[in-house]
């Protein structure tokens, strides 16, 4: 487990170089204790009590990630079986522990482990480590759940069990899609995950995306992902290419204020704010602007 935190910790800090860090969350997260539900409380568990549990640190995020609509917009309910794609310290993990219940199970998907050598910050023995993710992630989920919530496994992207064909209820695939866009080229990434996703589904299961969204009107090329944003176009095309059925689109998680030029990638704002850490008026100006517009989409898998 130790390795697991040092892997985490070693993304964290090379962010802060030259090399842009996939999203994951900070590994401060992850030792924080999940706050206990009363136990007298009966199942299912509301999800508004589920997030006035939480911390200060964890509430502070609502204003931008907008928990309660963005999961209510993809109908997630107690008892579903989820895939969490990119789980990382596991903010929304923790929530959806307790919210799926004891009748619920929750499934980390982690990047393919080929794709971890693309980003230039890893070294020998976080590469190395990656190959037992699958182990260490769940076990640190495990020490995440209460005695009532969701089962956790886990599997890695191109290595999913065939036993879980057909499983789940809905794929979250939140602010994880720009890297496997990014590394498509490379290794065909976003095509194994979109995969994964649709042969994990059940017929009618939900995949629910919340992504950086880039304006219309800058270059294909600056929204390839490698600077945090997608287009809504390719989203839809590439999740309809796969085989998913366009549901619907909510301004949930827009931000205004997020208007980034050619020159902007989205680490310069909350909570990476990789451009001005060592300037206090940027980094003002950037917590002004808060975290990133994104869109968030809803697609289907067909029942036949």
């Amino acid at each position: 487990m130790k390795r697991f935190f040092a892997v985490t910790t070693l993304l964290a800090l090379t962010a802060c170089g030259g090399e842009r860090a996939p999203e994951i969350e900070p590994t401060a997260d992850a030792p924080e204790a999940r706050p206990e539900m009363p136990a007298a409380q009966a199942q299912p568990v509301d999800l508004a009590a589920v997030l006035d549990a939480q911390s200060d640190k964890v509430k502070a995020r609502y204003q931008y990630r907008h928990p309660q609509e963005t999961l209510g917009f993809f109908g997630i309910e107690p008892g579903m079986t989820v895939v969490e794609a990119l789980p990382g310290g596991g903010w929304y993990t923790k929530l959806l522990l307790p919210y799926l219940g004891e009748e619920g199970r929750l499934i980390g998907a982690d990047y393919p482990l080929e794709m971890w050598p693309n980003f230039g910050f890893m070294t020998p023995e976080s590469l190395e480590a990656k190959k037992t993710w699958v182990a260490d992630w769940t076990a640190e989920a495990d020490g995440w759940r209460q005695e009532r919530d969701a089962r956790v496994t886990a599997f890695q992207m191109g290595e999913m069990p065939a036993s879980m064909n057909g499983t789940a209820d809905a794929v979250l695939l939140i602010r994880a899609l720009h890297n496997l866009a990014r590394f498509e080229g490379t290794g065909g990434y976003l095509t194994t995950a979109t995969q994964d996703a649709y042969r994990v589904l059940k017929p009618g299961g939900i995949v629910g995306v919340v992504q950086h969204h880039a304006p219309d009107n800058m270059p294909d090329e600056w929204a390839d992902g490698s600077n945090g944003y997608l287009k809504e176009s390719f989203v839809i095309a590439t999740m309809e290419g796969a085989g998913f059925e366009f549901v619907e689109s909510s301004d949930i998680n827009a931000n205004e204020k997020d208007q980034p030029t050619e020159s902007d990638f989205v680490w310069r704002l909350p909570p990476s704010l990789q451009t001005s850490r060592d300037n206090p008026e940027l980094e003002a100006e950037m917590r002004e602007i808060g975290e990133s517009n994104r869109m968030t989409l809803k697609f289907r898998k067909p029942v036949s």
